[in-house]
């Protein structure tokens, strides 16, 4: 057969040992379509310095299937190394494990072979194949194919599906599912147990295994590459591997009739992770999350309405009662609120571009679709298959967790103030990295020169960094890593490409944190202090220039710094000396960083905000500014916006009454509007019993209710009462509501005391009112009690 070239991207990728060698099974889907390639005879790789290969000598002597080659690379302590080979991962794994035990340090052995390959080979989401390809269940194949890294954008078939149930015991319901193929033709489906729904898009099925059956048959012909659900692994998934089990069979759902391959994240089994051979199942919380979306409530109803303007069809609390009634008596309606969840997920997927972003992420990062969080393995991802071309195997996580510290902030000045700007430093942390030349290999270079040649040959050769870092000014890797990302980012931004931008900017500030973190390979405090600890330095010169220059700077914050122009007296006056400041600033900096370390600045200082009113609130209790809260009024396609940041207007363990009251007292006297007589009659409807339907607190379980021991917060003991008001409790994770009464927090669901007003008025109005009433010449108790005493 001829060899063809097919260019795909990546949907899912497998190993497993086999007599024959570790066998790699990755599906991509093609313009031609689904295409799985199986790679053959794979090794599993780590690598061992020259010293400890004596050491080694006898374990790895006489060992079936394993091969040990000298290479041209060198460890961070610059020894030669030799690659350790072995025809299976497992034995690879427990190989390493003795010579640990022996005292060696294989390095770079827990890198799947899957990982490896893709990785050394550059494949992040896009590739290239070449190699003859053939047919198989219907799917392209190819055996043993070339295989490179290639950029190419995929048209992904895309199916949302979800599941009603009973509300005990594992009963399915009915199984919805939505889609729109590459040409605009939507699919809708409900796979309904039993007979009686009238639409033509039920299927009736006799038991829940011939509904299971019904999906996976249809999914099977439709053949998606993408499933998407609202909780879709760890609820209808799983609940459906249950159904399956229930029913003695496997959950067939990846392609080519595939079973699921499962791997729990927690020791109580509540939540995991699922693989799917050629396909992927993307969470719609979980993506939102990973976006930076931010939520009061991430449920299906809550954030439908804030981002499509409606709502599920049941949305009582009494839902899953509700669910369970509709199936006994209106099918109909049961299959039209099934299917009305199905699109309300694909609905929102389209509004936020929530599959470009995963896809612009597997393209940044070379991980999987569905690996969310990740830093760590991105990080390897990018950095390591250039170490290797540049000499080099990583080291193992360094044994010294010394911390660095975290983002500088400076001492804020509490008061309201007029006309103060914001002054940003444009992506702080990777500008330090590439400005100071900030790298792994650089650190292991510049410290090896450093102990080698004289002061002078070492200041020409590194930059120093802080607890006796240096760095070598060529050779290094990361600076040039985020240089290309920087540039990427700028071209997505002049593209208008919102999620691409979006993946690069979040893959970049990731950076800082990985290589502060205990659990990356390159961990090493010199690294991230060298980083942070420059960041201190840059905000505080910033802030003496500043002052010389005749403003005031009340805050400063890790990348940040808020000046008070306190001789404006325009909003056009302001605006002038935010332009004045960041072209000055930026002009300084290239400057000193030149004269200082013979460096080319990529500072890029960037006048972002500018509040014609601001409140800087002190620490509650305290005459002292605080940190990383405060408000002001912004203007805006030439409307006043009030902005919060950090208060109890933006904090959902805040009751809405309070956050609708700080909106609105903030906004009054940011005004100059009358607010003395608004506090005193929110307090008396609040004492009144009138505003009882915004006082329930919202919070989530960290622990499970039995870990609470000593100090039982409110919601935990609202969530003990649970069961004896017939509810079911809620488990680690899960969010607690609830009403603080006279005989303590109660389920908001089922309180049963009075609502006790007056510690509401104590906890809730109270700080929020003083919290800017101070800064007016008066106070809540004063407003509202005094009134109290005149009668």
């Amino acid at each position: 057969m001829t060899a063809v070239s097919l260019k795909g991207f990546l949907l899912s990728r497998n190993w497993r040992d086999t007599p024959g060698g570790v066998e790699l099974e990755l599906w991509f889907v093609t313009d031609e379509g689904p295409l799985c390639a199986l790679i053959h005879g794979e090794k599993s790789t780590f690598f061992l310095s020259h010293e400890d290969l004596d050491t080694a000598q006898g374990l790895l002597s006489g060992q079936p299937g394993v091969e040990v080659r000298p290479l041209a690379l060198r460890d961070f302590q610059h020894r030669e190394v030799a690659g350790v080979y072995c025809e299976s991962y497992r034995r690879g794994r427990q190989l390493a494990d003795a010579l640990v035990t022996a005292g060696c340090e294989p390095l770079e052995a827990d890198i799947n072979p899957a990982d490896r390959y893709l990785m050394e080979r550059f494949v992040a989401g896009g590739a290239e194949l070449r190699g003859t390809v053939s047919q198989r269940s219907g799917h392209l194949w190819m055996e043993n194919p070339a295989i490179r890294g290639a950029d190419y954008r995929p048209q992904l078939k895309v199916v949302s599906y979800d599941i009603e149930t009973a509300m005990e015991g594992v009963q399915l319901f009915s199984i919805g599912a939505h889609g729109v193929d590459a040409n605009g033709e939507e699919q809708r489906h409900v796979f309904m147990l039993g007979e009686g729904a009238s639409q033509d898009f039920v299927q009736a099925c006799p038991t829940q295994d011939a509904v299971l059956q019904a999906f996976l048959d249809w999914l099977e012909d439709y053949d998606p590459d993408v499933l998407i659900g609202w909780n879709v692994v760890n609820f209808d998934t799983w609940y459906l591997q249950r159904i399956a089990e229930h029913t003695g069979r496997r959950l067939l759902l990846g392609r080519g009739r595939r079973p699921l391959h499962w791997r729990e994240l927690d020791d109580e089994g509540v939540r995991r992770t699922v693989q799917c051979p050629g396909r992927v199942i993307l969470d719609g919380i979980e993506l939102l999350r990973a976006a930076f979306y931010r939520f009061e409530s991430f449920s299906l109803q809550n954030v439908a309405q804030e981002l499509l303007g409606e709502g599920k069809l049941i949305h009582s609390p009494d839902r899953g009662e509700e669910i369970g009634r509709l199936f006994q008596g209106d099918k109909t309606a049961l299959a039209e609120y099934n299917l009305k969840d199905c699109e309300l997920v694909s609905r929102i997927f389209d509004h936020t571009h929530l599959l470009d972003f995963a896809i612009a992420r597997s393209r940044m990062t070379g991980l999987n679709m569905d690996r969310l969080g990740g830093s760590v393995a991105s990080f390897d991802n990018l950095y390591l298959p250039s170490l290797h071309r540049a000499g080099y195997v990583a080291p193992n996580a360094s044994k010294d967790l010394t911390a660095s510290p975290g983002g500088f902030v400076l001492e804020s000045m509490p008061g309201i103030y007029d006309h103060v700007l914001v002054l940003d430093f444009k992506s702080l942390y990777p500008s330090i990295i590439r400005t100071f030349h900030i790298d792994p290999l650089g650190l292991a270079l510049g410290t090896r020169h450093g102990s080698e040649g004289d002061e002078e040959t070492d200041e020409q050769a590194t930059v120093p960094g802080f607890l006796g870092a240096r760095f070598i000014r060529e050779g290094h890797i990361l600076p040039g890593l985020i240089a290309d990302l920087w540039e990427r980012r700028d071209e997505a931004r002049a593209a208008q490409d919102a999620p691409l931008s979006q993946a690069i900017k979040i893959i970049m500030n990731s950076f800082y944190g990985v290589l502060g973190s205990t659990g990356c390979r390159f961990f090493d405090a010199r690294l991230a202090s060298s980083i942070t600890r420059r960041g201190h330095e840059i905000i505080q010169r910033t802030q003496e220039y500043i002052e010389a220059a005749g403003h005031r700077v009340i805050y400063g914050d890790t990348d940040s710094v808020f000046v008070w122009i306190h001789e404006a007296q325009s909003d056009e006056d302001a605006e002038r000396a935010g332009k004045a400041l960041e072209q000055a600033l930026n002009q300084w900096w290239s400057e000193e960083l030149e004269r200082e370390f013979g460096l080319e600045s990529v500072l890029e200082l960037e006048f972002e905000t500018h509040y014609r009113r601001f409140l800087m609130p002190t620490i509650r209790g305290s005459d002292k500014g605080s940190k990383k809260r405060y408000a002001g009024v912004i203007r805006s396609g030439g409307e006043d916006h009030l902005v919060f940041k950090g208060l109890e207007n933006v904090r959902t363990d805040w009751t809405r009454l309070a956050r609708d009251f700080q909106e609105e007292l903030y906004r009054r006297v940011f005004f100059g509007e009358p607010f003395a007589e608004y506090v005193r009659e929110t307090a008396a409807r609040l004492r009144a019993g009138e505003l009882d339907d915004q006082l329930v607190y919202r919070k989530r379980l960290r622990r499970k209710l039995d870990e609470y021991q000593r100090n039982v917060p409110p919601h935990v003991q609202a969530a003990r009462l649970y069961p004896e008001r017939g509810m079911t409790p809620p488990r680690r994770g899960d969010w607690v509501e609830y009403l603080l009464t006279t005989a303590g927090a109660e389920p908001a669901e089922a309180a049963l005391a009075p609502v006790d007003h007056e510690q509401y008025l104590e906890r809730q109005l109270q700080p929020v009112a003083d919290g800017i009433l101070g800064f007016v010449g008066t106070s809540f108790d004063e407003l509202v009690n005094s009134q109290i005493g005149l009668f």
